[in-house]
């Protein structure tokens, strides 16, 4: 969930993805979203660098490093003990269990800053009739943070999280999983997330996709793409 953006190419990507759009003139009747920086907010450089510096580890090198077993930690091949011990191997860093408590925690509470623009469109889309469904790359951990935390889960019609089904994207069968549980086809179906590699991947599938950067962003695209639920303009 944490990487460096690359504005550029997303933003040719998706004018891309839009001309194809006004070709096609789709009606989308299911919307899939992501939960790591599209429905929360990013970590903030001080909370990742808190994070970093537990591994004695400098903000430019941290990420990758945390980045490393992250698939595997989200698809639920390693636990979290095994995940935070790897880490601590690749930092040579020796942790008690007091702090690796304190590690964890600050690990879910860093994504736990929910976008209030996106969870309210969230509503809107809800309200509207348009079948909603939440593919979230997340172990059970944060799982259990999201339940307990955020009612606004409730609005979505299926719900996909990746240690629960032992899939993680991009890989297509976890796509494919969310389109059964909606009863979507990709045609009719609008897929948002932060990570171009993701996003990919719907594309392949016939999936309508769209990189998410930024609600501004989002909101400029689906106007082009002729889309009538807008998330509201920040005031």
């Amino acid at each position: 969930m944490y990487r460096e953006s690359t504005n550029l190419q997303a933003s040719s990507d998706n004018s891309a993805m839009r001309s194809q759009e006004r070709r096609n003139q789709t009606t989308i009747s299911a919307v899939i979203l992501d939960y790591g920086e599209v429905l929360c907010h990013r970590p903030s450089p001080a909370e990742f660098h808190r994070l970093a510096n537990a591994f004695g580890a400098d903000g430019s090198s941290f990420p990758a490093l945390w980045e490393k077993n992250r698939g595997a930690f989200d698809r639920g091949d390693m636990t979290a003990e095994a995940y935070w011990a790897a880490l601590a191997e690749d930092t040579g860093t020796v942790l008690s269990s007091e702090r690796l408590e304190e590690i964890r925690k600050w690990d879910v509470e860093m994504f736990g800053h929910a976008n209030s623009q996106m969870v309210a469109w969230l509503g809107q889309l809800h309200l509207a009739g348009i079948k909603t469904a939440l593919l979230s790359n997340i172990h059970p951990a944060m799982i259990a943070y999201l339940r307990e935390n955020f009612d606004w889960l409730q609005q979505f019609d299926f719900k996909t999280f990746s240690a629960e089904v032992r899939l993680i994207k991009p890989d297509p069968a976890i796509y494919e999983h969310t389109l059964r549980g909606l009863a979507a086809t990709p045609q009719e179906t609008l897929f948002v997330d932060d990570r171009e590699v993701n996003v990919r991947a719907a594309r392949e599938l016939g999936i309508h996709a769209l990189r998410f950067q930024s609600v501004e962003q989002l909101r400029r695209d689906l106007e082009e793409m002729g889309f009538p639920i807008l998330p509201a303009a920040e005031e």
